[in-house]
């Protein structure tokens, strides 16, 4: 009986904790994608010829997932469905993950993951332009996500104009000094621009993402499509940008393991695991986690590829950080304040649930996936 007990209580135990240390697990699965991606960049592989083998790779490890887990409710693809998806693989891979590329070559990967957090404000504001949020001025959860977006893009507008200081870690004062040339002043600003633009492109990704999701509801297949998509497309521009041959080639090294691990990590277990999360404690907790992904990527950045780590790039972080948790508070209180009779009067087939961020990335309540993508059970990423 007492060795029955003492069973339960660790079962017990255990469950309790298993959502801490799948989180925790999950934010240094995405903080890798930051740093192989980054060190495979530095060692010379075309960012074009990155993304094509990402999105490949994405597309044939959920393939046999969509053929058998949805076969029986996968919905006729018609043309506007279609074009939708093209939409979706040209927004994502092409738009988003080239700048984001371009962006962290430019500036550094602690910084990129760290400006990524603010793609909850961007689509928020998004939303609101196109009429898919509603905001009530004296209400809570509005003044909320309106101060949150103000702090969000505060944040990154520090990070953008202030450098600071070179902060030194423990580990860094061998290599603090000398760093990469993407992180000089010449190329800071440009740099942090295109990452603003990426993010930009990620949330106009999830809110076309929310709204075709209604009219074709099979997540896996959806999202195996929009990988799909975007492999062919990037595929072409990149078969304009990287003529040589020996540019698409590949070995038993960091040009093969960056592709696999973004695609089958980033696009399928985190998907995975955050909708497994997401089913007991909800996308708020999900969010809460992502900060840590920062804190990650600027130990490892600093420790593996020498990243300078500047004190603006930090104080920013925390703002948008901060500015994340507010707005991610704002639109959970949405499922139990009234719903906004505008929206309603429309339909509520253009609800954008916007509450947590996978790694660097937004996850869309409910109805959601992608390689950067939404989350369901089964999103798409970056």
């Amino acid at each position: 009986m007492e060795d029955q007990t003492s069973c339960a209580k660790i079962c017990v135990v255990f469950s309790r904790m298993k959502p801490y240390v799948l989180m925790v697990a999950l934010q240094f699965g995405s903080a890798g994608m930051y740093i192989i991606s980054m060190a495979t960049l530095n060692h010379g592989m075309s960012r074009f010829v990155l993304i094509v083998y990402r999105n490949a790779v994405a597309a044939l490890a959920m393939a046999p997932f969509a053929l058998l887990l949805e076969r029986k409710i996968r919905p006729k693809i018609t043309i506007a469905i279609f074009l939708k998806i093209m939409a979706l693989g040209f927004l994502e891979p092409i738009l988003d993950q080239n700048l984001s590329y371009l962006g962290m070559q430019y500036t550094s990967a602690s910084f990129t993951s760290a400006v990524m957090n603010a793609v909850p404000a961007v689509t928020f504001v998004m939303a609101v332009v196109f009429r898919l949020e509603h905001i009530k001025i004296k209400e809570r959860r509005s003044q909320a996500k309106i101060v949150g977006t103000v702090l969000t893009f505060s944040g990154a507008l520090l990070m953008t104009l202030y450098k600071g200081p070179i902060i030194d870690l423990i580990w860094s004062h061998k290599t603090s000094h000398h760093a990469n040339n993407s992180s000089t002043d010449t190329h800071w600003i440009t740099g942090t621009l295109l990452i603003l633009v990426g993010c930009c492109a990620w949330s106009a990704f999830y809110i076309l993402q929310s709204i075709t999701i209604k009219t074709y509801p099979a997540e896996l297949s959806l999202s195996t499509l929009i990988c799909l998509m975007g492999a062919i497309q990037s595929a072409a521009v990149g078969l304009v940008a990287e003529r040589h041959p020996s540019a698409w080639a590949i070995g038993w090294d960091s040009r093969l393991l960056a592709p696999v691990y973004t695609g089958i990590v980033s696009s399928g277990l985190t998907y995975y695991v955050q909708g497994l999360v997401m089913k007991t404690r909800g996308p708020v907790f999900v969010t809460a986690f992502n900060p840590l992904c920062m804190i990650i990527v600027a130990a490892l950045g600093t420790l593996i590829l020498a990243e300078q780590l500047h004190l603006g790039s930090i104080i920013g972080a925390i703002i948008i950080a901060i500015g994340l948790y507010s707005v991610a508070w704002g639109k959970s209180k949405d499922q139990f304040g009234p719903t906004p009779s505008t929206t309603e009067e429309k339909g509520d087939a253009y609800e954008l649930p916007i509450s947590a961020t996978e790694g660097s990335k937004l996850v869309i309540e409910a109805n959601n996936y992608g390689d950067h993508a939404g989350k369901s059970n089964f999103p798409v990423k970056k």
